[in-house]
């Protein structure tokens, strides 16, 4: 068994946060928290979780996760949720902490930097997918990969057409059929966007050319990911839909934490479905391919301006269908040479006006949709 290890979680009080703190709980001898951050939407909770466990460090706020990630812990997870996540990532990294990264965000908005702060083996995924890609890398030497097979569960509105979908309400995308998550990544689940954003990360986590990555759409949740091997050889990496597995992963890593999910009932039938990808009815990672192939601060804008756009959505200003439309109109203003090594403050600089943009052209949208 691995030694116990002292652990900060960002987040804490998230999705991705609070079922690390269950796992933290399950495994006392395992896991030891010295920190904890989170946004401050959740104020009440945030008090119990510090009065519970009683960490070094706590606090509130984007400053309080990156002073919390830079405490110099065994394992930082980051499980912020959108672009407040990058700082506390680099934080992490420059610590010397091994970094679980739950908050996609932070690696799409600047991939080259977050790779050049990080030293071999540092950055370990949680994102379910990915988790699943680097425990089926287990099985080959990476000359031996032909390519990643990212699984989708389609979200709610698989099979249906882009002219169906242009009436889809917030609370139809908030519904889940699969996964209980964060209600952002829920509905970037509904655009595909998450799958995109995902594409990107694992091109950049693996250094895996975008062409060979290959996203396919299955219901059930039980496939997390693939990777196929040039002799013909597919393995796949299967459990019940759960982050319980991947979070237990990368606070462990390269461990596995017994008892961290239930597994698959191999005793009751049932029959696993893959189809592919519907990219007319759902153009998010086709377009999230295309930022990445462009590279420089495109990502970070395609992320950025997918954050203005669900926030939109939400409120009722913008619909469905228009959450893709606007990245796409954002992404055709963006004109940042794509060979173009970004700085942190480009990254950033990117950010800020792809917001603005995207939200000056939700507000065109909605004065034309009258």
């Amino acid at each position: 068994m691995s030694e116990r290890r002292d652990i900060v979680i960002l987040g804490s009080t998230g999705s991705i946060g609070t079922q690390a703190l269950d796992l933290v709980r399950a495994h006392p001898d395992r896991f030891r928290v010295v920190g904890l951050s989170a946004g401050g939407g959740q104020p009440e909770l945030f008090a119990q979780q510090v009065a519970e466990l009683r960490p070094a460090y706590s606090g509130l706020g984007e400053e309080a996760s990156v002073e919390a990630a830079g405490l110099g812990a065994d394992v930082v997870l980051n499980g912020i949720t959108g672009a407040v996540g990058l700082r506390p990532t680099l934080a992490a990294l420059e610590s010397g902490s091994t970094l679980a990264l739950a908050n996609k965000e932070s690696l799409i908005m600047a991939g080259p930097l977050v790779l050049a702060a990080a030293a071999p083996g540092q950055v370990v995924p949680v994102d379910s997918e990915h988790s699943a890609v680097a425990q089926c890398l287990r099985g080959g030497a990476r000359e031996e990969v032909r390519r990643l097979v990212l699984t989708a569960s389609g979200g709610p509105f698989r099979g249906r057409s882009r002219e169906q979908l242009a009436e889809v309400t917030p609370a139809e995308a908030l519904d889940h059929p699969t996964w209980s998550m964060g209600p952002v990544i829920t509905i970037n689940s509904a655009t595909l966007v998450n799958k995109g954003l995902e594409v990107i990360e694992a091109h950049l986590l693996f250094g895996v050319p975008y062409d060979d990555i290959e996203v396919v759409v299955h219901p059930t949740s039980v496939v997390h990911s693939m990777v196929e091997f040039t002799d013909g050889s597919t393995l796949v990496q299967a459990s019940p839909p759960t982050m319980m597995i991947p979070i237990a992963l990368g606070l462990a890593w390269p461990h596995r934490v017994p008892g961290a999910a239930a597994p698959v009932d191999w005793s009751t039938a049932q029959t696993w479905r893959f189809d592919p990808l519907d990219d007319e009815a759902f153009p998010a990672v086709a377009l999230a391919r295309e930022a990445g192939r462009r590279g420089g601060t495109a990502p970070a804008v395609y992320n950025a301006a997918n954050e203005e756009c669900v926030a939109a959505f939400r409120d009722g200003r913008l619909g469905f269908t228009g959450i893709v439309d606007v990245i796409a109109a954002v992404l055709r203003g963006h004109d940042v040479p794509s060979d173009e090594q970004p700085t942190l403050d480009g990254v950033l600089a990117a950010d800020t006006w792809a917001r603005e943009t995207a939200r000056a052209t939700i507000r065109s949208t909605s004065r034309g949709s009258r």
